[in-house]
């Protein structure tokens, strides 16, 4: 493993933290924890944590010595300052010979004794971290280090490989007592600067920053080199087959099976690379991925097993949902009977979580993992990889073996670890949204609304300036897509049923607004006018249908269609007959697909300052009815001009009315010509 220290670049750590008022032990704690974090065979999303003991002034003026550790909810990969509390040091070592600490007794004394109260909360290790007598303390879940430990014999092979200034610690769950049992083998032995811990990772400590980062460095490269010399032969594959229907065909269908009940929703992410086609393509992969994770802190993440789907050759898309249903029938199954029996075998009352896998392997297709939104769909794929690898590995050489199921199940349901993953829920989490003229400004006020609301967006827009401008701002997915052309449309909803699965909620809300009188204008504008405002609309939801009926979880279309639907304006007819159309298309889907729990509603919006309506085109509407622009724009019941944001406002109240289909809200400030009722 490379060794990526540069005195040059701790230099200037130290100088930029000093002047940001912090120590030069702390500058140089972030800058080792960087990059430890950096490493994705070392540690991964929040995993491994590192410490420094040294003294801070309080408020009271008096000097404490203090351990600064890694704190929940932080990544090592960009750590600050802040992201290592002081706990003050003493009071942690005076429970040295403490025999029993409780969890919530052990967080409480961690953060009973923080320098600053609003710290984030110190690590589940923290007392690990206080008890070895250095400086300076590393941990991670390197892979190398894994490969050794997650097979039989695996004790015995540390020793060989490792050597004399290490110790082999069998697993211990995290916490407290395994704090003790840290002290108990340094205290027997004071001349180790490394520790292995079975199934779990490795920690190195000295007093100097640089030394404790070069051991980890020195002993990780010792497990890489020790499992190349083993004698290896590859994973016996399956047989490569091809399927008759394509990834972005079938996610709508993992993803909907993934759902207990029609209102809960997961993201999925699909991936595929040579490390994971290797794995899942194992003859045996539904024997070694289901004995464990690579390290029991994954397990929060990516459940104990995941669900593997094996289609038949050239199986159809029919063929392949009949699989996956009872496939998922009998992982639910499987998973209760896992709770069943390892709830039993604890003391404290446990409550089962969802029964839904997190990781999806359909072999010679590829892995779909799962999470309350991309990014922890995302996260869960990171995982899966790093499992796959060190698994592989192992089976090349041995036979998979982790830690005992009960041991995985304390970790599962531990209420400290599930507490790095469980937020308060907002109210569309887990929901796709897709936005179609979304650059304009309905379209990105809109945007703002349901991500807020923690939906995960996609943008659809066919100006291509206006979406790259847009893209820069934001991390969300941006898709160039001419919504006139059924083409340009499946070939967007094909990126997005294979980054997140499916859709949920569809924004129909690209349109021109050209004028002219009606018995003047000319056949071309009016055509184009309806491939914009009326075909457009027809081609996003249908494709939107589709998805939403494989998925079989609920859906809703929602279409911006315009007071000029009702309440045709004076020259405006190019713009308000396709609109009238919309009207009844989107009430023609609310009756063809109510039944399959899909609704379909619309905004009447009239007179908002955007693209589609600019200075120009409001002159010209204030004099077709013979007003100042602004008495036009005031032109309502309440005298006062409607925004971008309250038609937002709009679709979120109907996106989120779930007894609510066929109906059309009007957002025009009062205008009794254009009410519908």
């Amino acid at each position: 493993m490379k060794n990526n220290w540069s005195k040059k670049i701790a230099k200037k750590y130290i100088k930029k933290y000093k002047k940001l008022g912090f120590s030069k032990d702390l500058a140089l704690r972030v800058y080792t924890t960087r990059l430890l974090g950096r490493n994705k065979e070392l540690v991964l999303h929040g995993g491994g944590n590192t410490s420094v003991k040294t003294s801070i002034k309080d408020i009271d003026g008096k000097k404490y010595n203090v351990l600064c550790v890694k704190g929940s909810g932080w990544d090592m990969a960009d750590i600050e300052p802040a992201g290592l509390p002081a706990v003050k040091l003493d009071p942690l070592l005076s429970m040295k010979k403490k025999k029993y600490l409780s969890d919530e007794d052990m967080v409480s004394f961690q953060k009973k004794n923080l320098i600053y109260i609003k710290s984030p909360n110190p690590s589940v290790e923290t007392f690990l971290h206080a008890f070895l007598p250095f400086k300076f303390v590393d941990h991670t879940h390197a892979d190398a280090v894994l490969n050794v430990t997650n097979r039989p014999g695996g004790l015995n092979f540390c020793k060989k490989v490792f050597g004399n200034k290490v110790s082999v610690v069998p697993y211990v769950m995290p916490g407290f007592m395994l704090a003790k049992k840290i002290n108990e083998v340094y205290s027997k032995n004071p001349n180790i600067n490394c520790l292995i811990l079975m199934n779990h990772g490795i920690f190195t400590f000295a007093d100097d920053a640089k030394e404790a980062y070069n051991l980890m460095i020195k002993y990780v490269s010792k497990a890489e080199r020790a499992v190349k010399k083993l004698k290896s032969k590859k994973i016996k594959q399956i047989k490569k087959f091809s399927t008759k229907f394509n990834v972005h065909e079938i996610a709508p269908i993992i993803r909907g099976l993934l759902s207990e009940n029609k209102d809960q929703k997961f993201v999925i992410n699909y991936r595929l690379n040579k490390h994971l086609k290797y794995f899942i393509n194992g003859k045996n992969v539904r024997s070694y991925s289901s004995k464990g994770t690579a390290t029991p802190d994954h397990v929060i993440r990516v459940k104990p097993f995941p669900l593997v789907i094996t289609p038949k050759k050239n199986s159809s898309i029919e063929e392949f949902k009949t699989a996956a249903k009872k496939a998922f029938e009998n992982y639910r199954k499987k998973y209760i009977h896992y709770f069943n029996v390892n709830k039993k075998k604890t003391k404290e009352k446990k409550v089962m979580l969802d029964t839904s896998p997190r990781v999806v392997l359909v072999q010679n297709v590829g892995v779909f993992t799962v999470g309350k939104d991309l990014k922890a769909a995302k996260i869960a794929g990171d995982l899966t990889e790093t499992n796959a690898k060190v698994i592989s590995s192992v089976e090349e050489t041995s036979t998979y073996k982790f830690i005992p199921e009960k041991d995985l199940f304390d970790v599962e349901y531990w209420s400290l670890e599930q507490a790095k993953i469980k937020k308060a829920k907002k109210i569309l989490e887990g929901n796709v949204v897709v936005i179609t003229g979304s650059t304009g400004t309905i379209g990105y006020a809109s945007y703002k609304m349901f991500k807020d609301y923690g939906a995960e967006v996609v943008l659809l827009d066919n100006n291509l300036d206006r979406l790259k401008a847009v893209q820069s701002k934001i991390k969300d997915l941006c898709i160039h897509c001419d919504v006139t052309n059924k083409n340009s449309v499946k070939n967007a909803f094909k990126q997005i049923c294979e980054k997140f699965g499916g859709i949920d909620i569809l924004i129909s809300n690209a349109g021109t607004a050209p004028g002219g009188a009606i018995g003047e204008v000319s056949d071309d504008v009016l055509r184009k006018s309806f491939e914009i405002n009326f075909f457009s609309h027809q081609n996003c939801a249908s494709e939107a249908i589709k998805i939403m009926k494989k998925q079989n979880i609920n859906g809703c279309l929602l279409f911006n269609i315009s007071k000029q639907s009702v309440n045709p304006g004076k020259n405006f007819g190019p713009y308000g007959l396709p609109k009238s159309a919309l009207l009844s298309l989107c009430k023609q889907y609310a009756v063809d697909y109510g039944s399959f729990g899909i609704r379909s509603n619309g905004v009447n919006a009239d007179r908002i300052r955007s693209g589609l309506m600019n200075d120009k085109m409001i002159r010209t509407r204030a004099k077709a009815r013979s007003v100042s622009t602004d008495d036009y724009m005031k032109g309502n019941l309440l005298l006062n001009e409607v925004k971008a944001e309250d038609v937002a406002k709009a679709f979120f109240h109907l996106a989120t009315s779930k007894k609510t289909t066929g109906a059309v809200l009007t957002v025009d400030g009062g205008n009794i010509a254009a009410s519908l009722r």
